[in-house]
């Protein structure tokens, strides 16, 4: 009973350091006494769990606010050199490797382009060993662990199924972890649509939501539904490109016809442009880079301003449809063709979802842009570690 008893008084400590170091978190600096009323421990918890946290090193203070009629408050935060942790981004034009500290400041990036469309997974985690490696030489001096964001699904602890990179059942974990970079840290791998969206919930637009959805556009096309935008929100992710919004209308690589992502993926918008009359060659190395080129010519009248137009028209309709089926307060266009063609489409994308949409559903429904910009995966990816380190209450394997 005694043994029982122990495990149980373990639980509740870490429990306390988990809320706490939570808030702190995503919500510092904040005063002891904002974490008392946030949390509903006792005074004396939080003043013995913010002790321990300080004593670890996790958590320093940070300057002091007046208070109304009493002595300043002491302000409190996550220490970010505590360490670092690392994400990396899996697209399906390149790997994306960061190196963020722990309070997820870019200390490092680097991007290595994928050649092909369905690459072998073995070229994959030979370009993400070497970014690692990469990021890892800026200075890194206590890793806490690894994330990594994939397209498709991850199942049974590291087994990817990613159809835009041709993989089925491929045991990506596995093959990660044979290298030293990713063996020698905690590995937490998971959809990137999933990553963005947690790292847009805790640091983006999409922060003090209760019910968002973000947006992943690139050359494939997903979306997280987020509820609540704590240190552990519910998380649920869909094949929403592949969502039919005209009939019987363009071909989509998954072997259906008039999906969603058919219209507003990344390649598929600089497809539509070439072959639209008077469109003009795009001569960019890649499909973002050519996508980028063509925002530059819509900033005049003609087949690229109607491009995007059109663009704008079917992601509408597909926000339509989310807000008719997921009612959320907020909705997040992000992605790298997200940050490259946002700014251009979103009044477009605005006027179909409010036309599409339930008028009282539209109405309560903000949409706009992503924050975090082409890096937003792979910080996304950086999140999972911390994730692990808040659940832990700031006690990392690392």
């Amino acid at each position: 009973m005694t043994r029982v008893l122990r495990q149980t008084t373990r639980d509740l400590r870490r429990h306390n350091r988990a809320a706490l170091l939570s808030s702190l978190y995503l919500r510092g600096p904040v005063s002891r006494l904002e974490l008392v009323a946030e949390s509903g421990l006792s005074p004396a918890t939080v003043t013995n769990v913010v002790a321990e946290l300080i004593g670890d090193g996790v958590v320093a203070e940070a300057g002091s606010v007046e208070s109304d009629g009493g002595r300043p408050r002491t302000l409190l935060r996550v220490r970010p050199e505590y360490g670092q942790v690392v994400g990396v981004d899996v697209g399906e034009t390149h790997v994306r490797a960061g190196l963020f500290d722990c309070a997820l400041g870019t200390l490092a990036t680097v991007q290595h382009p994928l050649a092909g469309s369905n690459p072998d997974p073995a070229e994959v985690v030979e370009l993400a060993r070497a970014g690692v490696a990469e990021v890892l030489s800026a200075g890194a001096s206590r890793v806490l662990g690894v994330g990594v964001g994939v397209p498709g699904a991850v199942r049974d602890g590291g087994i990817v199924h990613a159809p835009t990179l041709g993989w089925a059942g491929v045991a990506f974990a596995d093959l990660l972890r044979a290298h030293a970079q990713f063996a020698d840290a905690p590995l937490h791998l998971d959809n990137r649509a999933r990553t963005l969206g947690q790292a847009e919930m805790w640091l983006g637009a999409g922060r003090g939501a209760d019910r968002a959805v973000i947006a992943l556009l690139g050359v494939g096309v997903g979306a997280a539904f987020v509820t609540d935008g704590g240190s552990f929100p519910g998380i649920t992710t869909s094949e929403w490109g592949h969502t039919v919004v005209q009939a019987a209308g363009a071909a989509c690589r998954c072997g259906s016809r008039g999906c969603l992502e058919a219209y507003v993926g990344t390649e598929a918008v600089v497809r539509h442009y070439a072959e639209t009359t008077g469109a003009q060659p795009l001569p960019g190395a890649d499909s973002e880079s050519r996508l980028a080129q063509l925002v530059a010519l819509a900033e005049r009248s003609g087949p690229a301003a109607e491009t995007l137009a059109a663009t704008g028209e079917y992601l509408g309709i597909g926000i339509a449809n989310l807000i008719n089926l997921l009612a959320p307060d907020r909705v997040v266009l992000a992605g790298s063709a997200g940050a490259i063609m946002g700014p251009a489409i979103l009044p477009h994308v605005r006027d179909a979802a409010a036309r599409h949409a339930l008028g009282y559903l539209a109405e309560a429904t903000v949409v706009e842009l992503g924050e975090l910009g082409p890096e937003a995966v792979a910080l996304g990816a950086a999140t999972l570690p911390i994730a692990a380190l808040l659940a832990s209450g700031g006690r990392s394997a690392g």
